[in-house]
């Protein structure tokens, strides 16, 4: 035992850990006296605590109420988008409260009883399903991310966002429950023909998608509940088509209708919007996968590095095709890249943490982190992506992210 506790401080010291934890002790003592802090019982544990809220839902502490959604800027009457606050969060999944939001005529509010699901076009039995037959079938719970493939499309041509929630927050991560979407088709007998299917949803927008069966037949789940509870309003509620690793809006949120048929429906979101301009003036359409991308949480833009020595640099990393198989990252705007360390479990399609211990030595840093996936994809730097695809698209923006930290600590957003 004693050669450990030796082992330990002695790491501790090399890494500046120990001294961070002394100083900032003493520091908000001397800054802060309380009779609530050591030696002195606190205030709070002198009486009872307020009972528990039953039957009212449970909320955060008032001392995380910083903690929420940011709308996007937006030129119409009311809000089309929040974002998620990235930079806040821990782990990999992100809160109900706080995933984020994109509305194309706001959310309705739909009674269940009253919801009903129509299959119909290229199947043997055109049926329409209540939110109760849904229910009886198998369900099952997976993990995914969700990105709006619009997710840092301002940072492209110059830097816009301050914080990680500005710049990558249209991206959340939850536990989703529902049934197969083959074993749905499954009950109606798909035609031979049948290649496209079309989901409509409820919303005064009908957003409509052509989704490729391939992907359909694949692993697209019909969602109902969201981290252990029935969906939000503005995720769907009552029922949501999800598509892994495929752009968000392809997520047919209060999903009232599929059609199966033999081409594309060519809509009018995937016509006149959800297409990638390339420089010589054509389009790509069904850019359907959203590549593989990270961020650097922490620290990130906004914050402020209070002193030198010993900061753990972590983030999120994630690939629409696969689990995430290494990020590096680099302290020197790309020169030099270190191997992060990836916090279990690993999903596919799913937000994966990346961590890596660093001594800031109280000099301009310029931090960017880098992600592979299980294929072999990387993360293209911004010039490489531009290189690739120009300067007029505007979604599927996956390029590396760089924060710079200046000798007062403080952290922004740059182009390196």
């Amino acid at each position: 035992m004693p050669h450990k506790t030796s082992t330990r401080r002695q790491w501790l010291q090399s890494s500046g850990a120990l001294g961070l934890a002394a100083t900032s002790a003493v520091g908000s003592f001397a800054q802060e006296p309380s009779n609530n802090l050591p030696p002195h019982v606190p205030t709070w544990s002198k009486g009872l605590g307020k009972p528990f809220l039953s039957p009212a839902y449970g909320v955060p502490s008032p001392h995380e109420q910083h903690v929420k959604r940011a709308l996007l800027p937006h030129p119409g009457p009311y809000p089309t988008a929040s974002r998620t606050p990235l930079q806040s969060l821990h782990g990999t999944l992100t809160p109900n409260g706080l995933v984020f939001e994109r509305h194309h005529a706001g959310f309705p509010t739909i009674p269940p009883d009253e919801h009903r699901l129509m299959l119909h076009g290229m199947v043997n039995r055109p049926l329409i399903f209540t939110m109760e037959d849904i229910l009886r079938f198998p369900s099952e719970s997976k993990t995914y991310f969700l990105e709006c493939s619009g997710n840092s499309a301002l940072e492209l041509k110059k830097p816009t966002g301050i914080t990680a929630q500005d710049t990558h927050g249209l991206l959340s991560c939850c536990e989703w429950t529902g049934v197969r979407l083959s074993t749905v088709l499954e009950e109606a007998g798909i035609q031979k023909q049948a290649s496209w299917l079309l989901a409509e949803g409820a919303d005064a927008a009908s957003m409509t998608r052509s989704i490729p069966m391939a992907k359909a037949l694949d692993d697209a789940l019909l969602v109902y509940a969201q981290n252990g509870e029935m969906l939000r309003p503005e995720q769907g509620y009552p029922l949501r088509l999800f598509l892994p690793g495929f752009e968000g809006n392809m997520s047919v949120k209060w999903l009232r209708r599929l059609k199966l048929g033999d081409a594309p429906w060519q809509s009018r979101e995937e016509t006149s919007a959800y297409t990638d301009l390339m420089p010589d003036g054509t389009a790509l359409q069904f850019t359907f996968h959203m590549e593989v991308k990270s961020v650097i949480t922490s620290p990130s833009g906004g914050q402020t590095l209070k002193q030198t020595g010993f900061h753990e640099i972590q983030g999120l990393a994630w690939s629409g095709r696969g689990k995430i198989r290494k990020v590096e990252v680099s302290i020197d705007g790309g020169k030099y890249w270190q191997d992060a360390v990836l916090q279990e479990p690993l999903q596919s399609k799913a937000l994966a943490r990346f961590r890596l211990p660093w001594q800031w030595n109280g000099q301009m840093a310029l931090l960017q982190s880098r992600a592979t996936d299980e294929y072999g994809h990387v993360q293209p730097s911004r010039q490489q992506l531009i290189a690739d695809k120009g300067m007029n698209f505007y979604y599927h923006n996956n390029a590396i992210q760089t924060w710079q930290i200046s000798a007062q600590g403080e952290v922004r957003n740059v182009h390196a």
